[in-house]
């Protein structure tokens, strides 16, 4: 096969498209600090993802640990080993102990069976991951989360407009956070937003993420610099009018993957989303042990070729030197995700992956 480079890659629009937006921040000479692009974006958003309200980031990351301290979560919180090492970071950053629990076979999300049995009386809140962009069991963790009175955030890095049952999943819960990272389907280069409930909730969270600023001479709290640029909400204005666009074309890129490995011996495609509508964001395989060769020598294989797959999540969270002397962390609690971290492998997927591409990737795959 002949080599060549397929390498995730963000979504960008004309850079034509993009001067306007450029001429526009110099002539204002307005550069960050809620600027005209970003209150333009908060705007455009709420209506596109169908929320209330939606407070801008820098990123995801720094999104998460304002989330937490925003509801001023404490002690314990419940989350997945199986995620990006960030979602459990940012609860170290809060000095809020990660509990982890085992994940559902077929969704690869935080399974709600295995919640209760973690709850003590430190445990102050739950931090599932919709992982891939499939939506968690959004109705069971509510159940869970109200018998114990226990906050809901929601990492949401890979659910950019992910519906459930008709209506937006980011609404779900106390707060959803989102990424707006390069690799994101929608992307502002770097970025991230918390979904809010109300007004009031927001106007915390803007202060948090501004030093903790409630006016120019008044601070009321603790915060961090988390503010987003003018250069960033402008593209992001500019990746809303292509995103219907890319969101076909993801969808389109699937569907193939979907076609070309349904008999293939040993690869497991994960569950399509059913009636909860998808985002496309990333495209799974389980190789399972009667595949010919094992998951690592496939992704060795791919990455001799220039092909770059992701094995996203592994190594575990619960397997960091920071993490694996948690009582809950000992791999013999948590055997579905330790099983699916040695299994999962992210094929490429992205807007401008062509479908003969697809095909060599596939026939790559089969090819053994």
């Amino acid at each position: 096969m002949k080599k060549e480079i397929y390498v995730t890659q963000p979504y960008l629009p004309p850079l034509e498209e993009f001067i306007p937006y450029l001429q526009e921040i110099w002539e204002n000479k307005i550069l960050t600090n809620g600027g005209p692009f970003h209150n333009k974006l908060e705007l455009a958003l709420c209506e596109y993802l169908g929320v209330d309200q939606i407070a801008l980031f820098a990123n995801g990351t720094i999104a998460l640990v304002t989330a937490l301290q925003a509801l001023r979560i404490t002690g314990e919180v419940i989350t997945t080993p199986y995620s990006f090492v960030a979602t459990s970071h940012a609860l170290l950053w809060n000095g809020i102990k990660p509990v982890f629990v085992d994940i559902d076979p077929n969704t690869l999300n935080l399974d709600p069976t295995k919640i209760e049995a973690a709850i003590t009386p430190q445990t102050t809140a739950i931090l599932p991951v919709h992982c891939y962009g499939h939506p968690c069991d959004v109705e069971a963790i509510q159940k869970i989360a109200d018998i114990y009175n226990l906050k809901i955030i929601y990492d949401a890095a890979h659910a950019f407009g992910v519906q459930n049952m008709g209506d937006s999943l980011l609404r779900h819960g106390d707060l959803s956070v989102l990424s707006f990272h390069a690799t994101k389907v929608f992307n502002t280069f770097e970025g991230g937003a918390i979904v809010c409930p109300d007004a009031k909730t927001k106007i915390r969270i803007d202060q948090l993420k501004n030093f903790g600023h409630a006016g120019e001479a008044t601070v009321v709290a603790p915060g961090i610099n988390g503010k987003m640029s003018e250069f960033n909400a402008a593209l992001g204005l500019l990746q809303l009018k292509h995103i219907e666009k890319a969101l076909s074309l993801r969808k389109e890129i699937d569907a193939t993957y979907r076609r070309l490995l349904k008999d293939v011996k040993g690869i497991q495609c994960l569950e399509t989303a059913g009636e909860r509508v998808a985002n496309y964001a990333y495209f799974p395989i389980l190789v399972e042990p009667d595949y010919p060769i094992s998951r690592d020598a496939l992704y060795q294989k791919f990455k001799d070729v220039g092909i770059q797959p992701r094995r996203y999540f592994y190594p575990l969270i619960s397997d960091f030197p920071m993490y694996r002397g948690l009582s809950s962390a000992h791999p013999d609690k948590l055997p579905i995700a330790v099983a699916a971290s040695q299994k999962v492998l992210c094929l490429p997927i992205y807007p401008a992956l062509e479908i003969a591409q697809v095909e060599n990737i596939v026939r790559l795959l089969v090819d053994q």
